[in-house]
Formats: structure tokens, sequence, C-alpha cells
């Protein structure tokens, strides 16, 4: 299957959720809903029923989804940085991905952010070239699946959007400092109860108030970088592939 041979099926479909306004633009970089650390203990006399830490893509999608789910109930979200990321990593959403987000009813969030969609892939070597299509969508529906490729920060910040437009989310910028729990007789954490709280950036000089919250449930989200990661699993993780493009 060649480049040529299909390029009819890379027509743009003007429904497809990449083109339009996205409805929570306006909280694209707003602060207005993102609680400083210094407001933590006003916000304390809340009741929170989960936490969630990082409000990466991960974080920021469980915790939309949550407070969708459970508008009853309040999520503390958790970030130590609110601004739009930089960096280069997962600029290529799969249609699995892409799906999952459609059934979080997050499906808009590649709105108004410059995504493009992807089709499949495009593979030449020495001068031959193949055009590899995603596969097609089941009967009933009609064209293939679709891939979206984006920059990262600015759909971190789309994600981050739709949390701060749900009243039962309350958005904090501040690091998690350790987490509270139950250990075993060999020091290794086995149930999580809480976490604590600190400051986004230390002062340095050792004084920075800390508190300690106990939600129902909390969720460890943060990211590729966790500091918690090893304290929660401390198997030895293997990497099994590659992905280059």
């Amino acid at each position: 299957m060649t480049w040529s041979e299909n390029s009819t099926q890379l027509d743009e479909n003007l429904d497809w959720p990449t083109h339009g306004h996205y409805e929570h633009a306006h909280l694209y970089a707003s602060r207005e809903k993102v609680h400083t650390f210094a407001s933590l203990p006003q916000l304390l006399t809340r009741q929170l029923d989960y936490a969630v830490i990082g409000a990466g893509p991960i974080g920021a999608a469980l915790a939309y989804k949550l407070a969708l789910d459970h508008p009853q109930r309040t999520i503390l979200l958790v970030e130590k940085n609110w601004n739009e990321p930089d960096r280069i990593v997962g600029e290529l959403m799969q249609p699995s991905g892409c799906q999952a987000l459609e059934e979080l009813g997050l499906g808009n969030v590649f709105s108004g952010i410059g995504a493009v969609p992807a089709h499949g892939y495009f593979i030449s070597y020495r001068g031959k070239q193949l055009y590899v299509p995603y596969m097609n969508r089941p009967s009933g529906k009609e064209g293939r699946y679709k891939g979206v490729s984006f920059h990262h920060g600015r759909l971190v910040m789309n994600l981050r959007a739709a949390c701060k437009a749900m009243n039962n989310i309350v958005c904090v910028e501040a690091s998690v400092t350790e987490l509270l729990g139950e250990h075993d007789k060999a020091g290794e954490l086995r149930y999580v109860k809480g976490v604590k709280i600190g400051p986004a950036k230390s002062s340095g000089n050792g004084n920075d108030p800390e508190y300690d919250i106990f939600p129902q449930l909390t969720f460890v989200c943060d990211g590729i970088t966790s500091q918690f990661r090893k304290e929660l699993n401390p198997t030895k993780i293997e990497l099994i592939s590659h992905f280059c493009g």
C-alpha cells in the first residue's frame, strides 16, 4: 500500500474535534480558580473526599472524571506548577487514547490548540515508501480511527481548564512532600491514608508550614519524574519497547 494510492483517505473531516472553539478556553491560563498554598488552611475546613496528586494528563483527566461522576464529592487537585509545561513528550495520541478521552467526557480537549489529526504512519526507507493507516471503524461506522498530534503543554492546559470549570474540584498550587499511611516491619509503605502538603517552592529556611490531609481516597499521578513511584512500587520497571518517530 503506497502513499499515492491512498492519499485520498487523508481528507479532513470538519466535524473532527480539533476544529472549532474549546468551551473552557477562557480558563486555559486563568489562575482565578487556582488556590495558593497560603489559602490551604481555609480550604481544609471543607470535606475533601478525594485527593489527586499531579495535574498532568492522567491526574487532570482523573480529577475531571471523578468530579463528573460524583458531583456531591469534593476533589482536591494538587499541582506544584500550574503554568503551561514546556517540554517535548507524548506529542502523538493513538486512536485508543482519543477514544478513552471521549469516554471520559473530554473528547473536545484537542480543540483550539493547533492539534492535527493523525491517520496512520508514513514509512520511507531507501527510496521505498509505505503508508500504514489506522484500522477501519467497526461495521456501521464510516471511516478509520484517528489519532492526534499536538503540543503536550497545550493539551495539559486544556485538561486543566476542564478541571477549573468543575465546581467540586479544588485546584491548589502546592507540593506533596510525603505520603502518609501504614508501613510494614521492613519500613515499606503498605497503605496510603493521606498526604503531607507544603508550598510549591520552599523558602529554603526550613520553616515552611506543612499540612496533613486525609481524604477518603488518594490518587498519586505525579508523572514521569514521580518522587513516590519507588515508594509505592519498589519493583524495578523493565523497559520492553521503544518508539521513534
